[in-house]
């Protein structure tokens, strides 16, 4: 059994943390505040993309959280 999560609103006047992660499957990231939920997205790897070094497919999760 699965639910699906909460989601909370941004406030303006807090930091936002950003965590992000790749594997060879994929890249994910979550946007939080406050130890909340503000987002979060993932993705597979392209064909090319499961060819790159681990440092490199790190840099691309940090350049994907950011795109969202």
């Amino acid at each position: 059994f699965c639910s699906a999560p909460i989601l909370a609103l941004p406030e303006g006047s807090e930091d936002f943390i950003v965590y992000c992660d790749a594997s060879n499957k994929g890249l994910g990231a979550v946007l939080m505040q406050r130890e909340k939920v503000i987002s979060y997205a993932s993705r597979q790897l392209k064909i090319h993309e499961k060819n790159y070094m681990t440092h490199d497919l790190e840099l691309g999760a940090v350049v994907f959280a950011l795109k969202i």
